[in-house]
């Protein structure tokens, strides 16, 4: 895989972690109702799971990959309409202001948030789809193993998404436990909003 391609990967993956969305809302909240060894184990438990959607993406796309090539171009056109629904939903949030990021009433206990965590990510039906969609998007389907390619793609989202979770769980209490910290998470939208929002562009315009 060449240089140019993991390092967009990178940078796509690190802007959809950095969107506050139900994972990080689980990890904030949890960290607000218990201490920071509460949220990190809630973001490891999320990581997990992450690892459980990677191992079946890999199965199902490497199925499709020998089965089709042109489903699976199609899976990659659909994906990229998807990264631009993500940063559309971005700027919007950023827009109006509104923010996810709340102590809530429902989070998990302290004790057993770690398999909570776990739970939470390998029976939402949102993370399997999303990872049938974005994994597609850096693998050429006449690369010589885009097996091996989705196996470290799926690492590497798994754990990049674990240390975003993880810094989320550090300024859970500190910086969005105030009224303060909207002011932050409209910043990292909004950001995240225009890097997703060129990168379906990029990808959807794209001829290879």
């Amino acid at each position: 895989m060449e240089a140019h391609t993991l390092l967009m990967f990178v940078i796509a993956t690190l802007s959809l972690n950095l969107i506050p969305g139900p994972d990080v809302v689980y990890v904030v909240s949890s960290t607000m109702r218990g201490r920071l060894r509460t949220g990190l184990k809630a973001a490891l438990g999320l990581g997990l799971g992450y690892l459980v959607h990677t191992a079946a993406a890999v199965l199902g796309l490497s199925a499709l990959i020998l089965s089709s090539a042109f489903l699976f171009g199609l899976v990659k056109y659909l994906g990229a309409c998807y990264l631009l629904y993500l940063g559309a939903m971005a700027l919007r949030n950023c827009w109006r202001g509104t923010s996810p990021l709340r102590p809530q009433a429902g989070a998990a206990p302290a004790r057993g948030v770690f398999r909570q965590g776990v739970v939470v990510s390998v029976l939402n039906p949102k993370v399997a789809i999303f990872f049938l969609s974005f994994l597609p998007q850096f693998v050429s389907v006449n690369s010589a193993n885009p097996a091996a390619e989705l196996v470290l793609l799926g690492l590497l989202f798994s754990l990049l998404a674990t240390l975003s979770n993880s810094l989320y769980a550090c300024l859970g209490g500190l910086v969005f436990g105030n009224p303060a910290g909207a002011r932050y998470t409209r910043a990292l939208e909004g950001g995240s909003g225009v890097l997703l929002l060129g990168l379906g562009a990029r990808i959807a315009l794209s001829k290879n």
